[in-house]
């Protein structure tokens, strides 16, 4: 039996189960471009910003932010835009740019870990809708049943549990590798917002 074969007899729920595979292949694409775009940039982005503005050069600053484009350098020029204000309002401002950039990476995956969780379960839903077709096949067939029967009817069955789970595990564990690729980016922005308020606190040192 070809793959063809073995996809059609798993029934309707085996469309839902490709229906999602497509999602969640798109949702980890989509999201590791993100992610490693986010995690690019100057390595020398910080001191460039120090220098800047121990030099006076807010302007400089902004400009570079700007054409940096990752979530570090958009958080940081909301703190340059409050240079001269209290240190508080700097700092909120800052973490609150950091939480609308987290929010806006981990995007769509709330979707990811669904279909991690749901496509075995609907795996499962089609055994089990299998299995009762088989019992009703067999008490249909009364005291007379084919042995073929039988174990067609279970062997549909378990494709269901296949394709969920070759649906399901493949999105779990890319969940959890943009997650932990989150986290990562997440504590650079923290060492970066500390570094840019001990910039604040010593604007006279070089």
């Amino acid at each position: 039996m070809g793959f063809g074969q073995l996809f059609l007899a798993g029934g309707w729920i085996m469309w839902i189960l490709l229906a999602l595979a497509g999602v969640s292949i798109f949702i980890f694409t989509e999201r590791f471009i993100a992610i490693r775009k986010a995690s690019g940039g100057d390595m020398n982005f910080m001191n460039r910003i120090r220098d800047y503005i121990y030099d006076g050069k807010i302007a400089a600053a902004v400009d570079l932010c700007k054409s940096t484009n990752t979530p570090i350098a958009r958080m940081i020029i909301k703190g340059i835009e409050r240079i001269g204000r209290p240190m508080s309002d700097v700092q909120s401002s800052i973490e609150n740019a950091a939480n609308l950039e987290v929010s806006r990476l981990e995007s769509g995956l709330p979707i990811l870990a669904t279909i991690a969780g749901g496509a075995p379960m609907l795996g499962f839903l089609g055994t089990v809708i299998g299995l009762v077709k088989t019992f009703m096949d067999m008490s249909m067939a009364g005291g007379t049943v084919d042995i073929s029967l039988l174990s067609g009817g279970m062997y549909v069955a378990m494709i269901t549990t296949v394709g969920g789970l070759i649906v399901g595990i493949p999105a779990y564990f890319g969940y959890n590798y943009l997650v932990a690729r989150i986290e990562k980016l997440v504590f650079q922005m923290e060492a970066n917002s500390i570094a840019f308020m001990d910039i604040l606190n010593q604007p006279v040192e070089k």
